[in-house]
């Protein structure tokens, strides 16, 4: 520990305790002051505009149609479509991306609804449960659930089903290992996962080219 009568350095060359603070303060403190500056100037260091906190315009392209909303920037996707869009088939469970009960597909891809701000998903194609049926009909998926019993309390089934839907289109023909592993991010805390297994293979068999292995 340097006294307050000790000399700020030591030997030639070397820089004590007490100089290294203040120097490391000095830097610190100048950071500060820059980045406080860059936020009043509405901007980040790298230029990129800042927005909010209070609500902010955005338009959200789900199930093929362009929603216009207004929200703060920390609403997440999940909070937009269910609690603004009233499509309330994602849901909110763990809130930490890990039971894949909100899964919805965006631009042909699963993804965690609770995990992405709503206003970062401007510009993408989202799909939810709700816009899977069509014309009054069941998608093969949801069919398959139907028929297999794949559902129990039904809470994560939305999720399930999306990411099912999802993991077909990039797997039409999958083995029975594939969908164990390709399903891996959703939960049921029921344990209806031979249903679901079962679900997904006659999926694969029902739509066009599919050829599910056993």
């Amino acid at each position: 520990m340097v006294k307050p009568d000790e000399p700020e350095t030591g030997s030639p060359g070397q820089v004590s305790r007490r100089g290294f603070l203040k120097g490391a303060s000095a830097v610190l403190s100048s950071g500060i002051v820059a980045g406080s500056e860059v936020l009043e100037a509405g901007q980040t260091q790298s230029g990129a505009k800042i927005v909010g906190p209070g609500k902010v315009p955005i338009t959200l392209r789900v199930n093929g149609a362009a929603k216009s909303l207004s929200l703060e920037p920390r609403v997440t996707l999940l909070e937009a479509l269910r609690d603004e869009l009233e499509l309330t088939g994602a849901k909110k469970v763990c809130d930490r991306a890990a039971c894949g009960a909100c899964t919805v597909i965006i631009n042909g891809r699963a993804a965690y609804a609770c995990a992405i701000l709503a206003i970062d998903a401007q510009g993408k194609e989202i799909q939810t449960v709700e816009g899977l049926a069509q014309e009054g009909r069941l998608h093969p998926v949801q069919q398959a659930f139907v028929d297999n019993d794949a559902q129990q309390c039904g809470y994560c089934t939305p999720g399930f089903v999306v990411a099912c839907k999802a993991f077909l289109d990039k797997h039409p023909n999958p083995t029975t290992e594939q969908v164990r592993t390709g399903l891996g991010g959703n939960f049921c805390r029921c344990g209806t996962y031979a249903g679901i297994t079962r679900a997904v293979l006659q999926a694969a068999k029902q739509s066009k080219g599919g050829q599910a292995h056993a």
